[in-house]
Parts: structure tokens; sequence; C-alpha cells
């Protein structure tokens, strides 16, 4: 079997993720809005696949400074999740968590970063288990690890992992708000044979995305 090829994806299965992606975003935001104890609504999520190098412009610009929470993808489907957030936005979610939080968007306390190290445990869980729904098959995700810095920096890991997959990632954007609108920002990185898997399973054709 050849190489998948994700210039290749079409609109069709575009819609199906993007579908995945609705339920995902609606069981997050239901979820997040009972851990700060307000309501949170959401715009439709974008879904779309990017080169890396596409995705911090639409961050704001590849220096724009951001909170990440990065998970490894484990199961029957292997890869990579992250949850990335500006980091003053991240300051809005955790005032509303905590109570207050501590000045300064750059740096994070330790009890900061746990609670938001939970906000990505149930934004990145709420799809991953929308995404094991859909396909079923079993997908669990690692223990995460949270960085802050600038897009540019933290999408360069990725990228460099998974180059050999066209440098091309599947990103949802959801907004959502209470007071403020928030861009959050939803990427799953499958490796080759999980990408054969999840569209396989999702009762889509596989040949034609093969090279």
């Amino acid at each position: 079997m050849g190489m998948v090829n994700l210039e290749k994806i079409t609109d069709v299965y575009c819609d199906v993720l993007k579908e995945i992606g609705n339920i995902g975003a609606g069981n997050a935001m239901t979820a997040l809005s009972q851990m700060i104890q307000c309501k949170v609504d959401m715009k439709v999520p974008k879904v779309c696949l990017l080169d890396f190098n596409e995705v911090g412009n639409l961050m704001g610009g590849e220096e724009q400074l951001m909170a990440c929470v990065l998970f490894g993808v484990e199961g029957q489907v292997s890869g990579t999740m992250m949850f990335m957030i500006e980091t003053v936005s991240a300051k809005h979610l955790l005032d509303k968590i905590m109570g207050a939080c501590s000045p300064g968007a750059e740096t994070f306390t330790e009890m900061e970063a746990s609670a938001l190290q939970e906000v990505g445990n149930i934004i990145t869980g709420a799809y991953l288990n929308a995404l094991a729904s859909f396909t079923n098959m079993k997908i669990i995700s690692s223990p995460p690890l949270m960085t802050v810095d600038m897009a540019g920096a933290i999408l360069s890991v990725p990228a460099i992992e998974f180059g050999q997959l066209g440098d091309k990632l599947l990103l949802i954007q959801t907004q959502f708000f209470d007071e403020i609108e928030v861009n959050g920002y939803f990427i799953l990185i499958p490796d080759v044979d999980s990408y054969v898997k999840i569209i396989g399973s999702l009762g889509l054709p596989v040949d034609g995305l093969m090279d």
C-alpha cells in the first residue's frame, strides 16, 4: 500500500470530519461551562487541512504568544493532539475557574498550569470521544504537557516529527465566548497509518487517497 496523500482529501472527507468536530465542540463547551460555572456559547467550528506554516498565521502570526496543552494519542490511532489558546484568553479562563490569577500573560503559576491542563483535558477529551464513537475504535490520550511559547515555535515540533505526511495537519478552530470571545484551536496530527484507519472506519474510500 502506498502512502496517504492528504492533498487528495476532498470536501466529502472534510464534511465528515467537520461533523465530528461539531459534536466534539458541543460536548466540550458543555463540560467547560460546568467547569467555569458560566454559560459558554460557541460558533460552528471551522475544520480544515493546513500546512504547518499556515497555522501560525491563522493564530495571529507565528510570533503570537500561545499556551499549548499537548497530548500523545495511543490505541488504535496514534499521533499527537494539541489544544492551543492565546495566553490572554487563557488567563481569562483561569480567572473564571480560580477566581483570580497572576498578572501578566507570559507566565503561569504551577496551579494555573494545572488548571489549564484540565481545560485541555476536557476539550481534547470531548473531541477524542466523538472521534472514537464515530470510528468505533479505541483511542486514548497520554497525560498532558503544557508549554507557553510563540505559535511558530510550538508548531515546529510536530512539523519536524510528522513532516512525512506532507506538512499537513487537521485543524478545528472553535470560537467560544462568555463576556469575551476566545479562539481555541484543536489540532490532530495522526501518523500515516492512523489517517487510513480513521478514514476507512468512517465508511469512506481510502484507495483514492493513496499515491
